[in-house]
């Protein structure tokens, strides 16, 4: 997306003038909010405002802040639909119209945020961020008339409004009229001389029509001394600097982007290429390696690195990724020679011959004796067009559902890059969607005497069965409902030990009651001895088989059993070659399945007894993830979201099954909730699946 897509919203808006019919409690409350947008504090600032919504739903303001802070957190599709909220409630408010047509415009849906530009420059014809924002959008529309007439219409007013200037230079470069648009450049960079984007698009300018490299460098010197923490600068930089013949300085630059941006794969995958004409073959073999990790589909870096594999006698691998090419590419006869090559270097006489005859069946049946299909002609061609593409109308083709699947699954595997964290990092403040996160399910509800620290989603979770248990004072604290395990200290495990010591005397002594079974139990999970913890949930529940909290208990004991054993298994040593090695995994694989199958006995049991206990539901969902049944975890997730309609964890999950099955409209809907009501990995989903 282009700069104008990203708009200087938050202090104007904070100052705009908003009628308000709220009671003195709720202006507060919104007011708060509103100071937390001022500070950045954007997931604060959105809890503000859903307890506005929630007191008084009929006002317009809360829903027009809430999604004043989810345009800043890039959570676009919530944004547009809370700014239509807005709307409904308070058709007059000028910056509601904006903001959607801000998201909507992110979006790709230019028709629509030109909708949203004309009815806000109804109330304000002189409003110069609706008037340029609408002239992009008829510029993305090919609307070019328009547009024009639009850029004018803003310039009457504002002459020295160098975004006019910089929006003209893009349409006229959609036109394919490069000198009109570098004129446009040049006047906008005479009005302001601090607008990076100016100098990369002048740039990008003298480079494609002119391939004036040297006065290009000169621009993106300039944009990096305005904005020297951006990594996309410097791998501008380094293909100009390429094409002076400073490879040095090239390379420097490459290496600087990726210190800047470590999951930068285009910096990655240009790098490989220098150090691959440098002749640093195994260095430009790890950029390709790094490219095809977090996108296998990257038929270029394959391509490239299929090659160096050759180069460097490599060629088992070298087979390998001519395997993968020759799949997309069935007819590309050099490919067949070169694994024919390779196999024939590996010994592999029969593969090697049948590969060389694959090839000359191609060019016999083409009328040639050498290779006319060059298969990289064609994916450089496709990237080209796709970048004109994007750069035209700031979006792409439709993704697949196997491209949505691929990319989530890259998001799942590719780790954290800067292990070094800053001294100081507030997680829940600013721009949390840029954060380097790991991404992983919310965890099971799990019974506790201890409550998890979220300060953002402090709801309890209750169910009457806790609080019956709770008001008989036999346990000896107060039961809840977490998400999550509880870190505890030392004096707390020390007091569950003793308190362990009591049930036993108590037990010895006395009369078994089954809540005596329970409260050990309880305790023996708090100190990680779920083997016990299960044997005591199985005496409580013959003593008392319509005791549904011990259900619960025994489920939670063998989730621990299951995790324990996962744990064993990734710390098995792959290379173990003992006799037993293989039995030994062979067995912990069945007792996972075992102990996965006996929770959700559990808690099937449970919900025969309880059938409203919504953790209980959205338990099975985890489960069935687990399973790999992703269907059977939606639905469970599903129905626990029918009898909580704010229960945050469950939209996260089911947001993340729906784009693990390639569903993107779905579970961009459930990861956008799963923010607004206070799940902060939500938002870094969001920007990483969302284009």
């Amino acid at each position: 997306m282009t700069i104008y897509y990203r708009l200087a919203l938050l202090l104007a808006l904070l100052l705009a003038p908003v009628a308000s019919s709220a009671q003195i409690n709720t202006d507060q409350v919104v007011n708060i909010g509103r100071n937390a947008l001022y500070f950045e504090d954007y997931i604060l600032a959105i809890q503000y405002f859903n307890q506005a919504i929630k007191a008084k739903p009929f006002l317009a303001e809360p829903y027009f802040y809430r999604s004043v802070a989810k345009v800043s957190l890039e959570d676009y599709r919530g944004a547009e639909q809370d700014a239509g909220l807005a709307i409904e409630r308070n058709p007059f408010i000028v910056d509601a119209y904006q903001v959607r047509g801000v998201s909507r415009q992110n979006l790709g849906d230019f028709e629509g945020a030109v909708q949203d530009y004309d009815a806000g420059l109804k109330l304000m014809p002189e409003d110069k961020n609706l008037l340029i924002n609408r002239a992009v959008c008829l510029s993305a529309l090919q609307r070019y008339d328009d547009a024009r007439q639009t850029f004018d219409r803003l310039l009457s007013l504002d002459r020295r409004n160098d975004r006019a200037y910089i929006g003209l230079a893009q349409m006229n470069l959609a036109q394919g009229d490069t000198t009109a648009a570098l004129e446009n450049l040049n006047q906008g960079i005479a009005i302001s001389k601090k607008n990076a984007s100016a100098y990369v698009m002048r740039a990008e300018v003298l480079t494609r029509s002119r391939h004036d490299f040297e006065n290009a460098l000169a621009d993106m010197d300039s944009a990096i001394l305005l904005e020297p923490r951006y990594a996309g600068y410097f791998i501008n930089r380094a293909f100009m600097k390429y094409n002076l013949d400073d490879y040095f300085g090239a390379m420097a630059d490459y290496d600087y982007a990726i210190a800047l941006d470590p999951s930068s794969q285009e910096a990655h995958f240009n790098r490989g290429l220098l150090r691959a004409e440098v002749g640093d073959n195994n260095k430009a073999i790890s950029d390709f390696d790094f490219v095809l990790k977090t996108n296998p589909s990257n038929f270029m870096a394959l391509y490239n690195r299929a090659l160096l594999y050759m180069r460097t006698r490599q060629y088992r691998e070298a087979a390998s990724d001519f395997t993968a090419i020759l799949k997309k590419y069935p007819n590309f006869e050099a490919g067949y020679m070169a694994r024919g090559e390779a196999k024939n270097r590996m010994g592999d006489k029969k593969g090697s011959e049948a590969d060389y005859e694959r090839a000359m069946a191609i060019f016999r049946r083409n009328k040639t004796h050498v290779s006319t299909f060059n298969p990289a002609e064609i994916e450089a061609t496709a990237a080209i067009k796709k970048a004109e593409q994007r750069a035209l109308t700031g979006n792409d083709e439709p993704e697949t559902a196997e491209e949505i699947i691929n990319r989530f699954n890259t998001l799942l595997t590719v780790n954290d890059s800067d292990p070094v964290k800053p001294e100081y990092a507030n997680r829940q403040r600013g721009h949390v969607q840029n954060d380097n996160i790991e991404v992983e399910p919310m965890p099971m509800f799990t019974l506790s005497y201890y409550d998890t620290d979220n300060k953002l989603n402090s709801g309890t979770n209750y169910i009457r069965e806790i609080g019956d248990i709770n008001d008989t004072r036999l346990l000896p604290g107060k039961l809840t409902l977490v998400a999550g395990e509880p870190q505890l200290s030392e004096g707390d495990i020390q007091r569950h030990f003793a308190s362990i010591e009591y049930y036993n005397g108590l037990l010895a002594s006395a009369k078994p009651r089954s809540v005596d079974y329970f409260g050990r139990g309880l305790d023996l999970l708090m100190v990680k001895n779920p083997d016990a913890a299960v044997a005591d949930a199985d005496s409580a529940i013959s003593l008392s088989p319509g005791f549904m909290l011990a259900y619960l208990l025994r489920a939670d004991a063998r989730y621990m059993q299951y995790r324990m054993n996962r744990a064993r298994s990734e710390g098995a040593n792959p290379l173990d070659e003992a006799p037993d090695a293989l039995s030994h995994a062979m067995l912990r694989h069945r007792q996972d399945a075992t102990h996965l199958d006996m929770m959700l006995a559990d808690l099937d049991q449970a919900l025969k007894l309880s059938p409203g206990n919504v953790y209980a539901h959205y338990n099975k969902g985890n489960v069935f993830m687990l399973q790999g049944d992703f269907t059977s975890a939606i639905s469970c997730y599903s129905t626990a979201i029918e009898l909580k309609p704010d229960l945050a964890e469950a939209y996260y999950n089911r947001g993340l099954m729906y784009l693990r099955m390639g569903n993107k409209a779905m579970g961009v809907a459930d990861l956008s909730k799963a923010g607004e009501l206070g799940v902060l990995p939500s938002y870094n989903v969001l920007k990483r699946m969302t284009r």
